[in-house]
């Protein structure tokens, strides 16, 4: 289950909202071993597409340096679907490099009826998709 404050939901959905009609990207990081998203580290899609997202590969390696630095793990790895479903699709399957990050994807696009985004939370470990529970808790 992804356990995530309120405070950092809403700055995943509003990024993503912000960049539509192209996929908005980012990481939550949180102290290494602890499974905690605590910051929120939105990044540009360098691939700037309403179809891909791709990390900048300089800003990529920034971050996982300044991780490092300060201890940290990418507990949360997200992206924003424009126009279908909130689900991996199999080019995220192939790019999921990370075994213990939860993967959240938004979609902003209305595909259920049930308002104008979904958010889910997935595990993605060898090829293997996995959906999972999402808590929003109080919290900054």
């Amino acid at each position: 289950m992804l356990t995530i404050t309120q405070a950092l939901y809403d700055q995943i959905v509003a990024h993503a909202r912000a960049d539509h009609p192209d996929e908005a990207c980012g990481v939550v990081a949180g102290p290494a071993g602890s499974g905690r998203p605590e910051r929120f580290v939105p990044m540009l899609n360098a691939a700037r597409s309403p179809t891909f997202y791709e990390f900048d590969s300089t800003d990529l390696l920034k971050l996982y340096r300044e991780m490092d630095d300060r201890d940290e793990e990418p507990v949360v790895i997200y992206h924003s679907h424009t126009a279908t479903e909130a689900y991996p699709s199999r080019t995220d399957v192939t790019y999921a490099n990370e075994p213990g990050a939860h993967y959240v994807l938004v979609s902003t696009a209305d595909t259920d009826g049930s308002g104008p985004f979904q958010f889910r939370s997935f595990r993605i470990v060898d090829g293997q998709i996995t959906e999972e529970d999402v808590q929003v808790v109080a919290g900054s």
